[in-house]
């Protein structure tokens, strides 16, 4: 029997640097740009720009359409691949390795100008993709730019790289090429870690290249970037504000787990790519996508009435309206903001009880406080109160629980960063009673219709009615509540997985 000989696409094979610079895959590349009219690929004058290029898959596969779509009007085939790579497809590195690998990818040699390079016009090196080594701009202990902290590793001696992307170290992006873009595409990086004393998180990073992307004024843009800016993410406010009230941005395609479209990466609350259609409002296409097959799609507006966040799935929809409809108080009105006591998740109290001391409930267990050092939060030291943890389920496979397990806070006890607290409440039988309400896959999904990062803050629960705890609340009697139908109700139970509540989250014996 003849073997058949396979012969993989070597940037489908690329192991990802890290969840921050994730590469794409071809197949990735080509459905957005599927999202791009046909027409572009057979105009001569088209220029594409892909301004944080890793693998230089974009631009590669933008040269095969661009090869078949321009053979009528350049049926020379050396021609036309001149004309191809030097007059029509851009990009900027984000790191010198990624400029080598991306110019391998798309001339088929390391320079543009080499011995092999199927393009045989460029008189440089570097050709159309473009690479320049920079540094962070610091002031007052940040860079200017990307906002990055001057005690981090980052600033680096020449020898090392520094992450200051070109793209977005720049007041002036127009000078690179010094031309007009018709599409802008790419999949920038995510995020830069922050190492600052105890402290490591991460800075979003991919906004600032949207941001960029939108002052070169293209006739098209469009990126994959992380989902957590539908509701969350650090310092992304004002960006969100900005996408969602912009009746430009006509589609959006959403994979609430990550793996979907990048094998082997985890990246909370999953990733999405979208369509920004200069000349062209109207409403948005909504697409999600789970566990490899589409689950729904819609065109609808990017905010609903009353909601200052994007609703991720489009089933949801008639479900919010409904609650809202039929609720006249919310849960966020009880819930503490973040570190409700003051503490943060470091500090782990005392061991031993002494006079005026109040319990501190921290991760796997509790210690004590002395009273007078609380200084925040104090009106609910004496009150029954439920602690909640600050970070919800960990995983992003659906079904999944959402949230972590809740314990009651009997009076004269706070929490570390940890919890949340949600009170007062009036006594130990409303604490159980809204431990059950919060286990029921209705209440769940609610937080979830806000939740796409780990965390939970105060501002997931916004969409949770608040209901009277004198009454145990079952998924029977509010979705009976809510007149909820058949498919309403299989939907949540396909998004939400049972809480077991035998489980003491608090470590408390």
């Amino acid at each position: 029997m003849m073997q058949t000989n396979y012969n993989p696409d070597v940037l489908s094979c690329l192991a990802n640097l890290s969840n921050d610079e994730v590469f794409t895959p071809p197949n990735l590349v080509n459905d957005m740009l599927d999202l791009l009219p046909a027409s572009l690929w057979r105009d001569p004058q088209t220029k594409f720009l892909d301004p944080v290029s890793k693998s230089g898959v974009f631009l590669r596969e933008i040269a095969k359409r661009l090869d078949h779509g321009l053979e009528a009007k350049i049926p020379d085939r050396q021609k036309r691949i001149n004309h191809i790579f030097s007059q029509q497809l851009y990009g900027i590195a984000i790191t010198e390795l990624t400029a080598l690998l991306s110019r391998r990818s798309v001339y088929c040699s390391k320079t543009a100008n080499g011995h092999y390079s199927i393009c045989d016009t460029f008189d440089h090196e570097q050709g159309n993709i473009h690479y320049e080594r920079k540094q962070h701009t610091w002031q007052g202990g940040k860079c200017t730019f990307c906002g990055v902290s001057q005690r981090t590793p980052y600033n680096r001696e020449d020898a090392f790289e520094t992450y200051a992307y070109n793209f977005i170290h720049t007041d002036t992006p127009e000078k690179f090429f010094k031309m007009k873009f018709d599409v802008i595409i790419g999949n920038p990086p995510y995020q830069l870690t922050v190492g600052i004393e105890k402290e490591n998180y991460s800075i979003p990073l991919y906004h600032l290249f949207v941001e960029q992307a939108k002052k070169l004024n293209p006739k098209y843009l469009t990126m994959i970037v992380p989902s957590r800016w539908f509701a969350g993410g650090r310092g992304l406010d004002d960006f969100r504000k900005e996408m969602l009230n912009d009746m430009r941005l006509r589609v959006i395609y959403d994979f609430p787990e990550a793996i979907d479209c990048f094998p082997g990466t985890q990246i909370k609350g999953g990733v999405c790519y979208f369509l920004w259609d200069r000349d062209n409002k109207g409403l948005c296409k909504v697409t999600t996508s789970l566990n490899g097959n589409v689950s729904s799609s819609l065109e609808r507006p990017l905010l609903e009435n009353g909601v200052d966040t994007f609703i991720r799935f489009n089933k949801s929809i008639p479900i919010l309206h409904k609650v809202k409809n039929n609720s006249n108080q919310f849960l966020d009105e009880i819930v503490s903001p973040q570190t409700p006591f003051g503490f943060v998740t470091s500090f782990k109290g005392y061991k031993k009880s002494e006079k005026n001391t109040v319990k501190i409930y921290i991760s796997g267990g509790h210690n004590y406080v002395p009273l007078d050092s609380i200084k925040k939060g104090q009106s609910l030291i004496n009150d029954y109160k439920v602690f909640v943890p600050k970070a919800g389920s960990g995983s992003d496979k659906f079904p999944h629980t959402i949230l972590g397990q809740p314990f009651i806070g009997e009076p004269n006890s706070i929490s570390n960063q940890t919890y949340l607290a949600i009170g007062p409440l009036n006594s130990e039988e409303e604490c159980e009673n809204f431990i059950k309400y919060f286990s029921t896959k209705f209440f769940r999904f609610m937080v979830m219709l806000k939740k796409n990062t780990q965390d939970a803050m105060r501002g997931t629960y916004s969409l949770v009615p608040f209901l009277n705890l004198s009454e145990v609340w079952t998924d029977e009697k509010l979705y009976k509540k809510y007149g909820l139908t058949e498919d309403e109700i299989a939907f949540i139970e396909s998004m939400i997985r049972p809480m077991d509540l035998t489980t003491n989250e608090s470590g408390d014996e």
